[in-house]
């Protein structure tokens, strides 16, 4: 009898053995990682050399030999600075104000009541559904009868408070904010700007986190809005002056992947500052009440 009980304990704590089914989910997101990772390697690595070995055969992933002209030349006779600067402020700028209205405009639908607030919140929703290209005429001649086609404003409007990020808001605050909470901070005498300031955003930070680096990347990624509102070439978005570059004569790419690497550094630096936030609300539960 023991020896039968100890050759069950034996078995039952004993590692659980890798099957098939695991081994192809490894191998499949093996494979994911190689699809997305290796284009960046390339890019990474064809900055570093000559045109002319850019698209040679057979291909070769290490620079032979290496060089920082492309770089250099970037740097020296582009304004690659200048179009890295307006893409980063304005991105921090509708990052900053995407992310305070939306969290005010979500905890709004999510805690109040109010007449017409399914009305409107239905309509805001639905807007989620127009793409850019069916707005972006009329949004563009709103801002030019009223004289603000300056484009450090233009270019923050359109991503200033984004219907995916009150959805998002809304939903979060819903799940993870508790009415007793909110009465509770009321009777101990608190405002409204008070309560959300202290008890709301705190517990919305894994949901700022995730719109913020949201926020940021739409906004530095655009090129549509940025190609209607902007003509002058020193104040380029970085896809816009990339894409001139590729637009150019001879089509630079030696300038257009050292651009690249260079442009994917103040989006990398978002995601590290905030992959923690990220992360938490991306597997946050609701909190009970």
């Amino acid at each position: 009898m023991s020896e039968h009980a100890s050759a069950v304990r034996g078995k039952a704590g004993a590692a659980p053995r890798r099957g098939p089914g695991r081994l192809l989910l490894h191998a499949a997101l093996l494979l994911l990682l190689l699809v997305f990772v290796l284009p960046m390697l390339w890019a990474v690595s064809s900055s570093f050399k000559a045109r002319s070995d850019i698209f040679s055969y057979p291909p070769q992933l290490l620079p032979h030999p290496g060089t920082l002209a492309n770089y250099r030349s970037l740097l020296s006779e582009q304004p690659f600075w200048s179009w890295l600067l307006t893409s980063t402020v304005v991105a921090a700028a509708a990052t900053v104000l995407a992310v305070g209205l939306c969290s005010l405009a979500g905890f709004a639908f999510a805690k109040y009541r109010f007449r017409g607030r399914n009305a409107l919140f239905q309509v805001m929703f639905s807007s989620m559904a127009v793409p850019l290209t069916v707005i972006v005429v009329p949004l563009f001649l709103m801002l030019a009868k009223a004289h603000l086609t300056a484009p450090w404003f233009a270019l923050v409007v359109p991503w200033m408070t984004p219907a995916f990020g009150i959805f998002m808001m809304r939903q979060f605050t819903e799940q993870a904010i508790p009415d007793a909470l909110l009465d509770a901070a009321r009777v101990d005498g608190c405002t409204e700007f008070t309560l959300f300031r202290r008890v709301v955003v705190p517990l919305l930070r894994p949901a700022l986190g995730a719109l913020g680096v949201w926020s940021f990347l739409t906004s530095y990624n655009s090129f549509l809005w940025p190609l209607i509102v902007v003509s002058d070439p020193h104040r380029y978005t970085v896809p816009l002056g990339l894409q001139a570059l590729f637009g150019a004569e001879g089509r630079s790419y030696d300038l257009v992947l050292a651009g690249a690497v260079l442009a994917a550094l103040p989006s990398l630096l978002v995601f590290f500052l905030l992959r923690r936030q990220l992360l938490s609300g991306l597997t946050a539960g609701a909190v009970k009440s």
